[in-house]
C-alpha cells in the first residue's frame, strides 16, 4: 500500500512538471525562448515515455506538434 501511494505522488509530480514545460513551450513570447523551451520540453517528455507515464506515441505526438509551432514562429519572426 505505502508503496502505490509514493508512486502516486511521485507520478503526479512528474505528470505537473510535464505540463508546466508544454506550457512554458506555448506561452513563449519569441522564437528563441520557445526553441529553448522545446529543448527541455523534448527531453521532460522523452522521460515521461520512458517511465511509462505516457506512451511513447503519446510523447512523439506531443513533440512533433511542439516543433511545428517552433518552426511557426521562427518563419514569423523571419518574415
Amino acid at each position: 500500500m505505502r508503496q502505490a501511494r509514493s508512486r502516486t505522488i511521485r507520478n503526479k509530480a512528474q505528470r505537473s512538471s510535464l505540463r508546466t514545460a508544454l506550457k512554458h513551450v506555448r506561452a513563449a513570447a519569441t522564437a528563441d525562448a520557445a526553441a529553448v523551451a522545446y529543448r527541455l520540453a523534448a527531453r521532460v517528455l522523452d522521460r515521461a515515455a520512458r517511465k511509462g507515464l505516457i506512451h511513447k506515441n503519446n510523447a512523439a505526438r506531443q513533440k512533433s506538434r511542439l516543433a511545428a509551432l517552433v518552426k511557426r514562429l521562427k518563419a514569423k519572426a523571419a518574415s
